[in-house]
Order: C-alpha cells, then sequence, then structure tokens
C-alpha cells in the first residue's frame, strides 16, 4: 500500500493505492519496511508541484522523512544494515509501507526511540539543529527570532533553543501563541501593530535579535532583517507565500536576490548579513555531516533533552485529510503517518486541538 499522485493540486489527489508486488532493491539500495512518514509543509510544496528540488516525473510518492526497518539489502550493501532501524530524507517515497532508498545516506535510529518521534528528526529537527549551529557561532546570551513558530520546523528550533539555552522570539497567529510558550519563548502576533517595534521591547535595548529564521521568503524576509541587531544574521530556509500562491515567482526570486545583497553590502547595514539554508544542498555538499548533526539529535533524543511534539498519528489512509490541516496552518507540531495496520493512534499527553 502507498499514497500516490497522478497530477500536481490541492489534497485531493492524494490516492492511496494497492501495489501487487513488494519491491526488490537494486545493487546499492535497501528495502525499509516504513514503520513512520512524517508529513510536514513541504509535502504540500510537493504535491502542488511547487517545490523547486522535485517537479516529477508523474507519478509518485510523495513523503520527506522516513524512520523503519532495514528488510532486504541489494548486492554492495552492508550486511551489517539488514534488520536495524534508519532514518531516511528521502524527499518523496515516504507515504508507503515499503521503500526503495540508496544506502548512502542512512542514519541508524538508536533502540528504545519511538519511530514517529523519529519521524520528525531527518527534516524538521535536522534542518533547526543545523541552522542553529551550523550557519554562525551562537554568541553568549543570544536571542533568536523564528518566524511562523508554530510550524514543525518553528517548533523544533523552539525546543532546540530550549536546550541550548537561547532566549527564543517566536511569531505566530493569536490562536497559537501558547504553543510558542510552551517551549517557554516569547510570542507575538504577526498581525498585531507594529512587528517590529513589539519584538524590540523583547530584547536587551531594544537591539534585535542574534540570528531571524525566516520561512516565509520574498518580500517578508525584508521585515526579518529588520529585526537583527547589529552583526545580526537572517537565515532564510523557504518561501511559503509563493508555495500557496500568494506571491509570484519573481518575487520570491527577488527576496533571494536580497538575501544575497544585504550578506555583500553588510558593512553598510551594521554587520547584519542574510544568507539562505537548504537541507537538500547541504546534504549533497556535505554528506558527513549530516550523518553527525542527525546521529547527535538521535541521542538528544533518546536521552529526552528535546521532545518533538507529535499531536497526531494516523493510517496511510488519512494522508488527504492531512494535508488539508497542514494547509490550513497552526497545527504546532507534526502529524505522522504510520503505515501498517492497527499502530495509528493520538500520541499520549498532546494536544490534537493544537
Amino acid at each position: 500500500m502507498r499514497v500516490r499522485i497522478s497530477r500536481f493540486g490541492g489534497p485531493e489527489v492524494l490516492q492511496v493505492v494497492e501495489e501487487p508486488t513488494i519491491p526488490e532493491p537494486g545493487p546499492g539500495e535497501v528495502r525499509i519496511k516504513v514503520l513512520a512518514a512524517g508529513t510536514g509543509f513541504t509535502d504540500t510544496m510537493i504535491r502542488r508541484g511547487r517545490f523547486p528540488d522535485f517537479k516529477g516525473p508523474l507519478p509518485f510518492t510523495p513523503g520527506y522523512e522516513i524512520v523503519g526497518l532495514v528488510e532486504k539489502i541489494g548486492a554492495g550493501v552492508a550486511a551489517t544494515l539488514e534488520g536495524q532501524m534508519v532514518a531516511d530524507l528521502c524527499v518523496v517515497g515516504g507515504y508507503a509501507q515499503y521503500a526503495i532508498r540508496p544506502s548512502d545516506y542512512l542514519v541508524p535510529v538508536p533502540d528504545g526511540i519511538d519511530p514517529a518521534e523519529a519521524a520528525c528528526i531527518p527534516l524538521a529537527y535536522l534542518t533547526a539543529f543545523q541552522m542553529l549551529t551550523r550557519c554562525r557561532d551562537l554568541p553568549s546570551g543570544a536571542t533568536i527570532l523564528v518566524v511562523g513558530a508554530s510550524g514543525t520546523v518553528g517548533t523544533a528550533l523552539l525546543d532546540l533553543a530550549r536546550h541550548l539555552g537561547v532566549k527564543a522570539i517566536g511569531t505566530c497567529s493569536t490562536a497559537n501563541m501558547p504553543v510558542i510558550e510552551r517551549f517557554g519563548a516569547a510570542a507575538i502576533d504577526y498581525r498585531a501593530g507594529d512587528f517590529v517595534t513589539a519584538l524590540r521591547t523583547l530584547t536587551a535595548g531594544g537591539a534585535g535579535v542574534d540570528i531571524a529564521f525566516d520561512a516565509i521568503g520574498g518580500a517578508h524576509f525584508g521585515r526579518s532583517f529588520a529585526c537583527l541587531a547589529p552583526r545580526g544574521l537572517l537565515v532564510g530556509y523557504g518561501s511559503q507565500t509563493m508555495a500557496v500562491g500568494g506571491e509570484s515567482l519573481v518575487a520570491a526570486g527577488l527576496g533571494l536576490a536580497r538575501l544575497k545583497l544585504w550578506s555583500a553590502l553588510s558593512f553598510l547595514f551594521g554587520g547584519r548579513r542574510a544568507v539562505f539554508y537548504s537541507i537538500t544542498a547541504r546534504r549533497s555538499t556535505r554528506p558527513e555531516e549530516f550523518k553527525a548533526d542527525m546521529a547527535a539529535l538521535f541521542q538528544l533524543l533518546r536521552a529526552g533533552a528535546i521532545r518533538p511534539v507529535v499531536i497526531e498519528r494516523v493510517p496511510l489512509a488519512a494522508a488527504t485529510k492531512v494535508h488539508e490541516r497542514i494547509d490550513r496552518g497552526g497545527l504546532g507540531g507534526k502529524i505522522v503517518l504510520l503505515p501498517w495496520p492497527g499502530e495509528s493512534r493520538t500520541a499520549e499527553g498532546t494536544d490534537d486541538s493544537a
């Protein structure tokens, strides 16, 4: 069983299909019995045909991140992988009972970790972790701004900031302010009043934040840049406005161009800089760093130092409804697909109304 997309569009294009045979791995590949598949905004971008790193071919199975058991290995794959629980950032292919994946990027998942929580790590938490630790050294007493903080990467940033002892400020709608405050962060309603002024009242001397993380993109980058303290850094990592059709591709491109311009002319802006982060691009250029960072996150998860918010665990058949909920926004955590019958449930201690 898998979810298939035969045309780009709304949640209705997600179809659950039965496969007549179990797929076989080729050389350098493994077959993974998928125990948990993460869902998120990036999956909806791919579904719409608006994700730069994937444009087809059609049909395909969506699903950016998976956790599962290596059930069979192909020629040239280390025998020690067989039977291991692993995680992978597959971009597509995750909404399925079985996935065929190259063995190169697989990261072992330690014993004792809930597969649904582990499925939060490859995309959301790894993105957050690398942006926090790889883009620049965090100064002592740093303050960060998380734009759209109730999303999956947003909550991961807040959780990791709490672990690292970093003060965080998150933007959200009024309804989602409790989600932000749950992590010990200050919450700002991005619709109310002068956003930049409101943020500066929460920083020492009104100076602004040391790092701002913004996935909205386009013209919104300008507001986030205005929130930076001297020598601050803006990290753009998406273009959500363009993805949902609220901004043209040209406007999104101009937003990226502004990031480059601000960095090139940082001496004119009090040393403030801007960069764009892409997890897939960074993995292709620094694969060992990718594996090391994910392994470090799994150790933090195992130790209870980070606490991914899994708001619900549902079967593959619920994929359409899950995408509808993601499109409405403000979930405050991740919905995880459990492909095998009898495993789906709402997580204990979580708030399904988030």
